[in-house]
């Protein structure tokens, strides 16, 4: 048999088109860490959550099951790793094992916020580089690609063979600080090691960019404010970073800046983590007011007054919509060229 008889000529007939799945192939659904968001998002696509059920058993086994056919389907499961870390990271591999063995046909595992990208090197001896491990186990459940939100270090995408598709919360939350016409603004990064990111920031807005200059110690997730580089005398600025756990850094870079004659200080984050006592602690600090994205759900205290939320459940729904039609994710920064 000539075998080459059974494949197509090009020349002689028409091309065979790339497969573009119908919308009708799209499914959400929202894991326990974050229904609320998950819930905005499908608001914002026009569609509904595919029905799906999470359970956790007395003795705290975590059971997860899907309530509608997905075979074949382009699928979309929304999970963060936040906290309880440990827990909705377990569940997150559970649905993307789930998704497999029911045939999705594409599985996206969409992570608002990844608490182990903090794991990021080997900086010390005989300690594990959790995110790769984390990146590790998310291939092997059987994930096609990844969707998440300022990773604390751009590199971990390297750590995936599989697809990652990073966003960044800057443009939301820059578009909201336009709105409050705050004059003589200067940026604000709390270490050199966001100083690209600040300076994003500071490209966006057409202000100044200064940095601060802090050290860690030990991991009692308390910093030491070294310095500012740069001058903030008589401006107004805002401070930057991906998250913020106990506040305390902002806190104590708020003081740094009141020192060095800065006048209304302001402070913004994508990831609010914050620990037991970190509202408290923004709210009886120097800053003016936090602004934060909506990646975690169920904080572990309730906000103070200080703290504002900004959404970004359309930014994701724009880049799971992109996704799902095969279209470039980068084309949403069209005004930043880091994505």
């Amino acid at each position: 048999m000539n075998l080459s008889s059974s494949v197509p000529d090009s020349r002689s007939g028409p091309r065979l088109q790339p497969f573009q799945p119908a919308q009708g192939d799209l499914a959400i659904l929202a894991g326990s860490a974050n229904p609320v968001f998950a819930q905005k998002i499908a608001n914002s696509m026009g569609v509904r959550l595919t029905p799906c059920q999470a359970q956790v058993f007395s003795e705290g086994n975590v059971f997860v099951r899907i309530l509608e056919n997905v075979r074949g389907r382009d699928t979309f499961i929304i999970q963060g790793v936040h906290h309880p870390v440990n827990d909705n990271f377990v569940e997150l591999l559970f649905w993307i094992d789930a998704l497999k063995r029911a045939s999705a046909q594409q599985i996206t595992a969409v992570i608002p916020y990844f608490s182990y990208a903090k794991g990021d090197k080997k900086d010390e001896p005989r300690v594990s580089i959790r995110a790769r491990v984390c990146a590790d186990a998310i291939e092997a459940a059987g994930a096609d690609r990844v969707l998440t939100m300022d990773l604390h270090s751009p590199q971990i995408q390297g750590f995936f063979s599989v697809p990652v598709d990073h966003l960044y919360a800057r443009a939301v939350i820059c578009d909201h600080i336009k709105t409050l016409g705050i004059e003589d603004l200067v940026i604000c990064s709390p270490d050199a090691g966001f100083a690209k990111s600040a300076a994003a920031y500071a490209n966006l807005l057409g202000v100044p960019v200064v940095i601060g200059n802090k050290t860690r110690p030990d991991h009692s997730e308390q910093a030491e404010i070294l310095e500012v580089i740069g001058q903030v005398g008589g401006k107004n600025v805002l401070m930057v970073d991906d998250f913020t756990i106990t506040g305390g850094s902002l806190c104590g870079m708020a003081e740094v800046l009141k020192q060095r004659g800065a006048k209304d200080i302001y402070a913004a984050v994508s990831h609010g983590v914050f620990s037991r006592g970190a509202s408290e602690r923004i709210q009886n600090s120097l800053i003016k007011k936090l602004y934060m994205t909506d990646t975690i759900e169920s904080p572990v205290e309730s906000l103070c007054e200080k703290i504002e939320v900004i959404s970004v459940a359309t930014l994701f729904a724009q880049a799971i919509r992109s996704i799902h039609d095969r279209t470039s994710v980068s084309m949403l920064f069209s005004d930043d060229k880091q994505t």
